[in-house]
């Protein structure tokens, strides 16, 4: 019972963490290249722990996303769920691919994210990004070896399901 909740406290504190990232300032210059944690971390525990992430966890910590970052509420919400309605498509085959592979379908699903944003941006009358803004998913991709196996090596030295 101790391991199980002690489990549900790690899971519950890197989804808040990944939020409370996303909300750290950076200067005007390096903030094209701060990447979508939440989406990061939901990935992360959508391919190693399937039985805890579903579409409704990704709407509610989108929702929350929502709230912290200010935006257009649902936004970061359809995006999460997008993002895990797909790793949960391909979540068997995405498992094993080697590192680099990962990394490059991480990639392709950050910059879908990103595709997802700007249609929901444009269609409510922004202005359109600069090309800057497409540097973020590039970042993301770059850091996932790094995320996944900080978070799978302390997910193993707590001895984790």
């Amino acid at each position: 019972m101790n391991r199980q909740r002690l489990s549900s406290w790690w899971f519950a504190g890197t989804l808040l963490f990944a939020l409370l990232s996303m909300l750290v300032p950076l200067p005007a210059v390096l903030e094209p290249f701060k990447p979508y944690w939440p989406a990061l971390v939901l990935l992360y525990w959508t391919l190693e722990s399937e039985d805890r992430v579903s579409l409704g966890l990704a709407f509610l910590l989108g929702l929350g996303a929502d709230l912290f970052d200010g935006v257009l509420l649902g936004e970061q919400a359809l995006r999460l769920c997008a993002l895990v309605f797909i790793v949960l498509r391909f979540r068997s085959r995405l498992r094993f691919f080697p590192m680099w592979q990962q990394a490059l379908a991480v990639l392709a699903l950050l910059l879908n994210d990103r595709i997802l944003l700007l249609m929901v941006r444009l269609l409510s009358g922004a202005a359109m990004p600069p090309a800057s803004w497409w540097i973020a998913p590039f970042v993301g991709a770059a850091l996932w070896p790094f995320l996944f196996l900080l978070l799978d090596d302390l997910r193993m030295r707590l001895r984790l399901q």
